[in-house]
């Protein structure tokens, strides 16, 4: 499979497939952390399902060709968060793991910054099977390295002057 595209229906039922895989195993977590972009959308529903603040740490390597290609990961230096430290069991959330560099890197820099916390898992809605990392939680784990087109990314090539065209075709 070269291409797998995700609808926002089944987007929204992979995210509610792993917020109750999470639920059902048991795990108590005391934070949780998304890494944005990919897992906030993730990150936001868990968050309001637990009634639990949410944590935000940017992380990128796909910003080449539009967002297609990647490239150097880049780390936000600081985690955006309410409720006070990070510490305790901590529930990592992305959307996806690929080669698992960015899951890594980030787990041993929350080691090294946040003494206080104690465990780290980790919840994705894709797991590819290239990936050198394997999440505790996962919806799909796809044994082929597919370019998940999800459903948010018609925003990467829309631009604001060609939103009140979009919007005047959408009404009439």
């Amino acid at each position: 499979m070269k291409d797998l595209w995700v609808s926002w229906d089944e987007y929204h039922r992979l995210i509610e497939t792993l917020t109750m895989q999470v639920y059902e195993s048991g795990y108590k977590f005391d934070c949780l952390l998304c890494l944005a972009r990919g897992g906030l959308r993730v990150g936001d529903v868990i968050s309001r399902v637990y009634d639990m603040p949410l944590a935000i740490l940017a992380a990128s390597s796909y910003r080449e060709a539009a967002g297609t290609q990647q490239g150097e990961l880049d780390i936000a230096q600081f985690i955006t968060k309410t409720g006070g430290e990070m510490r305790g069991r901590l529930l990592l959330v992305d959307d996806l793991v690929d080669s698992g560099a960015t899951l890594h890197k980030v787990i041993d820099r929350l080691r090294s910054r946040y003494p206080g916390i104690t465990e780290v898992r980790t919840a994705v809605l894709w797991w590819k099977a290239v990936s050198k990392f394997k999440p505790d939680f996962f919806v799909q784990y796809l044994e082929t390295s597919p370019w998940i087109h999800q459903p948010f990314e018609e925003y990467d090539t829309l631009r604001p002057n060609q939103l009140a065209p979009r919007l005047r075709s959408k009404v009439g």
